[in-house]
């Protein structure tokens, strides 16, 4: 019997290392990628939808034209808390040393270029959507910021989160480069692209299940919990009833129609968002009125 229960325990021991080996983090090489130019003035505008400085930047920063980028911002999370880390042009604290197959590794694969799993806590699930050139443009931008030397902290994650390793797993569950909603305009696709891309609205507003994964047949109808704030609404149109003029007034000026001004998490997000091209903001509101509408 004690024969038995060993060959199980090394069964199991074996196929867990086995599926460890499967989903181990595999940066892209530069190979990979075709040769391309990143424009800086461009990238700043993906710099401000995908809401970069919300995490990585001081609070109040935002909406500056070179901010800090030092990391530091506490995400707490059913799991734990998250640290987000310096991503300043600083060679040893931030990614200076980063090349472009290293930054797209962290954003389309949740992978360092060194070969390490991050957490979900960077919405790597919605920038996987994000296109090349797009990556390429907001790496020269982040190359043009002022470098912080602030050593990067560790997260506060309790057992068996704080196993990284395991990550490849999650990611073998949840990971999904497929956009969720329909596009049946060039406009809507491009709003399309800014919400569940760059935006990562979803990161907040869709329900997760006990592990973490976004709930994708209940997309943006709201999270009781949603990171850094106490709820993160419904914003499909079965509750969010503004027509899209007042969606493109409240992601401009952070205030809604009902006189209610945007905080906790979404001050940071309309600091950036409000400073996009007035065809940005509008095709964001198309496709927000064009979800489906659950309650």
């Amino acid at each position: 019997m004690k024969r038995l229960l060993s060959i199980f325990i090394l069964l199991l021991a074996a196929l867990a290392g086995g599926a460890i080996w499967l989903t181990r983090p595999q940066p892209l090489s530069p190979e990979a990628l075709p040769a391309l130019t990143g424009e800086a003035e461009a990238g700043r505008q993906v710099f401000l939808a995908a809401g970069c400085a919300s995490c990585h930047a001081d609070r109040g920063a935002e909406a500056q034209e070179r901010p800090i980028l030092s990391g530091g911002r506490r995400i707490e999370s059913p799991f734990g808390t998250f640290l987000s880390p310096n991503i300043s042009p600083d060679p040893v604290h931030g990614i200076g040393q980063y090349d472009l197959a290293g930054l797209t590794s962290v954003l389309t694969r949740g992978v360092t270029p060194d070969g390490r799993h991050l957490y979900p806590g960077m919405p790597y699930t919605s920038y996987v959507r994000m296109e090349l050139q797009d990556i390429a443009d907001l790496k020269a931008y982040l190359d043009t910021l002022p470098a912080s030397e602030t050593p990067r902290q560790s997260h506060d994650l309790a057992l068996p989160w704080s196993i990284r390793s395991g990550i490849g797993l999650w990611k073998a569950r949840y990971f999904d480069s497929a956009f969720v909603g329909a596009a049946p305009s060039r406009q809507i696709e491009r709003g399309r692209y800014l919400v569940e891309a760059l935006g990562h609205c979803a990161e907040c507003h869709t329900p997760r299940d006990g592990y973490g994964g976004l709930d994708r047949d209940r997309w943006m109808a709201g999270a009781l919990e949603g990171p850094g704030q106490p709820a993160a609404p419904n914003i499909t149109p079965a509750v969010l009833d503004w027509d899209k003029g007042q969606i493109v007034w409240y992601l401009e000026s952070g205030h809604s129609p009902r006189n209610e001004t945007a905080s906790h998490e979404m001050e940071s997000v309309v600091a950036g968002i409000g400073q996009l091209p007035r065809e940005d903001i509008e095709a964001i509101a198309a496709y927000l009125k064009g979800l489906a509408p659950i309650q």
